[in-house]
């Protein structure tokens, strides 16, 4: 079970990530100012930080480059300051990602997941939905025992929205997810994209499951046999 150090001196809010993250099968610790949390990263050896900026004692800033004197554990910085000067700054400071306030329970989840997947923690190698086989390790698709040729860039986009089977995302996440953060294109690769996988999948059988269009939401790997 992978550990999730929590630093968030806010108690409502570190409840919530707490709820949410354990609901996904993650272990959290929680600390509530820079000392602690400096402690707990020592000892705990967590596989991921979610760390609030402003801190007593020692600041999220002070703390980023306090660890990453000494480690590369991934770092998703968690603020209210919602400022692109800001989000250099964590980028360029050695934060692997960064999640403004007021956020949502599930998008957390999914990122936490994507920078964990980034950083080389996996989950199931091998996933099975029917005759649909999709090898996260190997990063080959499979249906029905052949080979799918799939583009790098659609295949990053099945190999995430199967790590979440039944949840939708909308085109946003799904860019910041595949595209990433620095993109600067339009939204509609997203759905270019969708269009190339459906046709590539097209033998995959409709009681298996789809990727299903959720109207005026996004897009949902919706799997019915696993």
């Amino acid at each position: 079970m992978e550990k999730i150090l929590i630093v968030e001196d806010e108690a409502a809010i570190s409840k919530v990530l707490h709820a949410y993250l354990k609901k996904a099968g993650f272990e959290t610790r929680i600390e509530v100012d820079g000392n602690m949390a400096m402690t707990a990263f020592k000892e705990w050896r967590p596989d991921l930080i979610l760390l609030d900026v402003l801190l007593p004692y020692k600041d999220g800033w002070e703390i980023l480059r306090d660890i990453r004197q000494e480690s590369d554990c991934p770092i998703i910085m968690l603020t209210a300051l919602d400022d692109v000067n800001y989000r250099l700054d964590g980028f360029n400071g050695g934060a692997d990602d960064y999640i403004a306030k007021p956020f949502n329970g599930e998008e957390v989840v999914a990122r936490v997941s994507a920078v964990l997947r980034r950083a080389g923690h996996k989950g199931e190698a091998l996933r099975k939905f029917g005759g649909l086989e999709i090898d996260q390790e190997a990063y080959r698709v499979r249906l029905k025992g052949q080979e799918v040729e799939l583009t790098p860039r659609d295949l990053a986009l099945l190999l995430f929205l199967s790590e979440y089977p039944n949840k939708t995302f909308s085109r946003d996440q799904l860019i910041e997810q595949v595209w990433g953060w620095d993109y600067d294109g339009s939204d509609r690769a997203v759905d270019l994209s969708i269009k190339r996988l459906r046709k590539m999948l097209h033998f995959w059988s409709s009681e298996e499951g789809e990727i299903k269009t959720i109207r005026g939401v996004g897009y949902q790997f919706s799997v019915y046999i696993k």
